[in-house]
């Protein structure tokens, strides 16, 4: 199968390439682009390939006051931008791809292993987001960017990159509640704003347009995500291998990102009750931690941890193999979204031409 083939040689290729830093870092750009074109010219591939249809063709008839009066504009505003320029809908999942992509590099590019970062996101977040959800997909990337100005402890930056991550998914507001965390000096008084004002941040955005919507669509509703349990208990796990494992190691050698990943790792922890509450609400938090999951799991090669650490830096890749060997084999699901996998990159059919 053409998922598990890919993903097989990817990490055949990070294996081959382990002790060759050099090399690995000038094949990155060509993994990048070579994935970029698989995911960004799919054509009927994905989950949520008619329903983007549908948005598309909706915003054609009206104007960009209208697409920046809704919820999330900057979405409905790429929407407006790809259909008014005469390019058909298959361009917007490109340029969603491109959102995605970026932020991805700019994450990528801080970490010691970009190539095995990038790689390690394929088997979940890829395949799941920019290859079906673009709208979250444009939001992941943003936030990607805000990530990077995190760990760099650009305040402004982070904020509002974060709140333009909400512009394409609002669900990514949730992050703004880690501004105050945002920072290299006085992490006591920063943490003790922090939770003053979790309380009243939570009740804002429980209270806002979307998180009712949220409520009203995915709580008790029967509504649910299909594999949300299973991601949730990969990013628990995750959490539980940083926390008691990792954090030490990682706090000694590399300090500049240990609060970013900290926070990342007990959001991560979080998931797993919310899965209880709604697993698309917790899917849709857990989808934004996944970049932060794969640079955990790149950097355990780096971490000294003595003999074990072979073996710890093996299992993830063989781990996410397993996973999508299992999910693509026996998972309705999968089959009907996912296969077969077809491209335009030799032609737009005329039904996904624009209409000007």
């Amino acid at each position: 199968m053409i998922y598990t083939a890919l993903f097989l040689t990817l990490v055949a290729l990070r294996f081959a390439l382990a002790q060759q830093p050099k090399l690995r870092d000038q094949v990155y750009p060509a993994v990048m682009v070579a994935l970029f074109i698989f995911v960004a010219f799919r054509l009927d591939v994905g989950c949520d390939w008619n329903g983007y249809h549908r948005h598309f063709m909706i915003q054609l008839d009206l104007e960009l006051g209208d697409a920046l009066a809704r919820r999330e504009p900057l979405w409905w505003a790429l929407v407006q931008m790809v259909g008014k320029i005469g390019l058909g809908y298959p361009w917007l999942n490109l340029a969603s791809a491109a959102l995605f992509f970026a932020g991805v590099h700019a994450l990528a590019r801080c970490q010691p292993d970009r190539l095995g970062v990038l790689i390690l996101l394929f088997p979940v977040l890829i395949i799941n987001m920019p290859m079906s959800g673009i709208r979250q997909a444009a939001a992941i990337g943003v936030l990607c960017f805000a990530f990077v100005a995190f760990q760099k402890g650009r305040t402004a930056h982070y904020a509002v990159l974060t709140l333009l991550a909400a512009g394409f998914h609002s669900s990514a507001a949730a992050f703004l509640l880690l501004v105050p965390l945002v920072g290299h000096g006085r992490p006591k008084a920063r943490i003790l704003a922090a939770l003053l004002l979790a309380g009243p941040g939570l009740l804002l955005l429980a209270s806002g347009e979307s998180a009712q919507l949220a409520v009203a669509r995915y709580v008790n509703t029967g509504v649910d995500a299909q594999g949300a349990i299973y991601r949730a208990g990969m990013l628990f796990l995750s959490a539980v291998l940083f926390l008691t494992l990792l954090r030490g190691p990682w706090q000694a050698r590399y300090p500049a990102d240990l609060r970013l990943v900290t926070l990342g790792a007990v959001m991560m922890l979080a998931t797993v009750p919310l899965v209880f509450v709604s697993t698309v609400i917790a899917d849709r938090l857990g989808y934004y931690l996944v970049p932060l999951q794969a640079v955990v799991f790149a950097r355990i090669p780096y971490l000294a941890l003595g003999r074990s650490s072979a073996v710890l830096a093996a299992l993830p890749y063989l781990a996410l193999l397993l996973v999508l060997a299992v999910w693509s084999i026996y998972s309705g699901h999968f089959h009907y979204c996912y296969l077969p996998y077809d491209t335009w990159l030799t032609g737009l059919p005329d039904l996904y031409q624009s209409p000007f």
